[in-house]
């Protein structure tokens, strides 16, 4: 081989070597993005708030996006003398509100979200005059609804500012006796106010421009003794109501132009061995109801035949909970089923079989809160 040619080869070696490490480089390079990429991706989580009355304080979950799992993040400081209790998130995420029970507050105190979702008071608690109970945001974030369960019971109406969070009211209306569970129409003005003592549902359509309320024709419509709580599906074509003290579930159709209710057909259904129905939640796709059952620890599962709302039970139902379960929580991402039970001071997590429905155990649940919580709501 001649010298030019033996030259012409070493070049060409080393060409080939130095192409072979950037083709290295490049596949450890794309190697490494994946793995931390899903390394990301199993730890992303989104953020839930449950209230402790007995603490006076609000405490943060982070909810893995992957396995369901619920961490217990930062809470506020201790405010006794407040049990708060009922809570609402705007739509924007940016603030939260906090009904404070306790006869001494009946206030509401307004949360700053920080991006990390941890919380921060905005100033002095805004008084209301009475005991706040349930707190309802409507679907354009511009109104707050809440429910007082101590005379004058009544249903109050606040504009909120979307820069600061401030509350100013608006208007006061009757509630009824002993005013429960609200709820609004997610796709709809209506809202709903569960009336337990007398076993009825009052309704009032709200105005989106001025923040009025109207009643509905018709009511109060009756539910079942010891109605609590309310839900409804996604599309508002039917309102699900637990019967506390009948041990019972009534299903209703919503009449879509005036908000009035009408029994389906079949309603109210029967809970089998189950007691005590206290709250209720529908899946994300309103294809399944499930209630917490305060007596008897444990959750009912049915399917919702579409169209007509009828209910079946899901095979293994009902499943277990803790010690008074009193609220059922559906993840909006659609995957998980959260149970709030309040003597266990616990809360138990599903993931649901989005064909039949079925209830399935998350790994480590329940999940220890530390104490007595008294509402929870996941961010959507």
């Amino acid at each position: 081989m001649s010298f030019q040619r033996a030259a012409r080869a070493a070049l060409a070696g080393k060409r080939r070597a130095c192409w072979f490490l950037v083709a290295v480089t490049i596949c450890l390079t794309v190697l490494s993005a994946s793995c931390g990429n899903s390394s990301h991706s199993s730890s992303a989580s989104h953020n839930a708030y449950v209230t402790f009355p007995t603490k006076g304080s609000v405490a943060l979950l982070h909810l893995n996006d992957s396995t369901g799992v619920l961490s217990l993040g930062a809470q506020t400081p201790s405010v006794l003398g407040t049990s708060p209790t009922g809570i609402a998130l705007d739509s924007a995420k940016k603030f939260l509100y906090v009904g404070n029970t306790d006869p001494n507050a009946n206030s509401v105190s307004v949360f700053t979200v920080a991006g990390d979702g941890t919380l921060t008071q905005t100033g002095e608690a805004t008084m209301i005059g009475a005991s706040p109970r349930s707190l309802a945001i409507d679907a354009t974030g511009k109104y707050l609804l809440i429910t007082t369960n101590f005379a004058p019971n009544q249903l109050l109406v606040f504009s909120l500012d979307a820069g600061s969070g401030a509350m100013t009211q608006l208007g006061t209306f009757a509630a009824n006796t002993s005013p429960g569970d609200l709820k609004i129409s997610p796709t709809s003005n209506f809202v709903y106010i569960s009336n337990s003592d007398v076993g009825l549902i009052t309704a009032y359509s709200l105005d989106s421009n001025t923040g009025n309320l109207t009643p509905i024709p018709g009511s109060p419509f009756p539910a079942g003794l010891g109605v609590s709580g309310l839900a409804i599906d996604p599309g508002s074509n039917f309102l699900f109501a637990a019967n506390h003290s009948a041990n019972t579930v009534s299903v209703f159709n919503i009449n879509s132009n005036t908000g009035a209710l009408a029994p389906i057909p079949g309603s109210p259904y029967g809970l089998g061995t189950a007691t005590g129905p206290r709250a209720l939640a529908t899946d994300p796709s309103g294809a399944f109801l499930y209630i917490a059952n305060q007596d008897s620890g444990n959750v009912s599962a049915f399917t919702i035949m579409a169209g007509t709302g009828q209910l079946t039970a899901i095979t293994g139902s009902p499943f277990s909970a803790g010690t008074q379960p009193l609220f059922v929580v559906a993840d909006p991402a659609g995957q998980f089923i959260y149970v709030v039970n309040q003597k266990s001071t616990n809360v138990s997590g599903y993931t649901f079989d989005p064909t039949t429905g079925k209830l399935t155990a998350i790994s480590g649940s329940p999940f220890t809160v530390g104490s007595e919580p008294g509402g929870m709501l996941i961010t959507h």
